[in-house]
């Protein structure tokens, strides 16, 4: 039953994870934007009707070789304008100082003839979760990694389609982009900093291929470590709770951010943008819930956006909004 491992309580959250860890038990956690309602079970209690998942080297599904159909998917993007109001909003915080980097998200009415649990089973994705018919997310983003007393987190920031001539050239040296991941890397080394010594950027802006239903996409990432402190490594739910929300998906700095986030965006986000993950004996994988397709009274959503700073051009974080609404198969 699902019911039986909803909470929804930040206090009750953080302790069900220590509790579950100070134990060395192997449990999934599925927690939201707002870290104020999670799912969290041991792994062998499980439904996997409801829920199904793959992470790392754990999945709890058989896998399937061939597609059930032919996928049909339509997307119907919010109006330009309506994007401009909020983005002109989020420009003016900016100008007055209030931030340095925004991650400004919509959802977006889609259309396919895939189910959620179809989509779940036949998409292409190193991290994929469906959880009970609500929603299913692809996640192409990894948040922390926990392994031999080391923790590891992998922001990702900047996205352009592979098929553009001088793609990697393109992306590598827009400043705009540059920026915004160097802000990202910058507020993830001080937030791993919080609970781990020797922090340190391992790989700062490598590429990653992402092929979907549309078009190929590039998107760069970084990979930044640190040596976790040893409270840390069975007591998982006070190491979120330090490190949670993710830096890419709010922005710098992180506390005014949020607010205004919530002040401008016009849903609400709900598990998107938060984490999900597995912990097992001190090790810990774990993704952010981004490419995220919500279902909302048999209508499907898929929540999108991208990070927005005062060099951002509005018609191209527009644009960057709707390559992102896809299915990597």
């Amino acid at each position: 039953m699902i019911d039986e491992g909803l909470i929804i309580s930040k206090d009750l959250i953080i302790n069900k994870m220590n509790s579950l860890g100070s134990q060395n038990k192997q449990f999934i956690f599925i927690i939201n934007f707002n870290f104020d309602c999670a799912y969290i079970q041991e792994l062998h209690k499980i439904d996997s009707k409801k829920i199904k998942f793959q992470i790392g080297t754990y999945s709890n599904y058989p896998f399937l070789q061939e597609n059930p159909k032919n996928l049909s998917f339509q997307k119907f993007p919010l109006d330009y304008s309506e994007y401009l109001e909020k983005f002109n909003a989020i420009k003016k915080e900016i100008a007055f100082g209030n931030s340095f980097l925004l991650n400004l998200t919509f959802e977006n009415r889609i259309e396919t003839n895939w189910s959620l649990a179809e989509i779940f089973n036949f998409c292409k994705s190193k991290n994929k979760l469906f959880f009970d018919d609500q929603f299913v997310l692809f996640s192409p983003e990894n948040f922390i990694e926990v392994k031999n007393g080391w923790i590891s987190t992998y922001p990702m920031k900047g996205t352009i389609e592979a098929e553009i001539k001088n793609a990697k050239e393109i992306i590598l040296h827009d400043e705009k982009e540059s920026a915004e991941h160097a802000t990202i890397v910058d507020l993830l080394r001080n937030d791993l900093s919080r609970v781990a010594t020797e922090v340190h950027v391992k790989r700062y802006r490598y590429l990653d291929y992402i092929k979907t239903n549309q078009n190929n996409l590039i998107q760069v990432s970084s990979e930044i470590c640190g040596k976790l402190q040893k409270s840390y490594s069975s007591h998982p739910g006070d190491l979120f709770a330090n490190l949670l929300p993710a830096g890419s998906i709010t922005g710098a700095p992180k506390t005014k951010t949020l607010q205004i986030i919530s002040d401008t965006e016009n849903h609400t986000r709900g598990y998107y943008t938060g984490v999900f993950g597995v912990y097992n004996r001190g090790e810990i994988v774990s993704a952010v819930m981004i490419r995220f397709i919500e279902n909302k009274d048999s209508k499907f959503y898929y929540k999108s956006g991208g990070g927005i700073t005062h060099l951002s051009n509005p018609l191209q974080e527009y644009q960057e909004m709707i390559d992102k609404i896809y299915i990597p198969v």
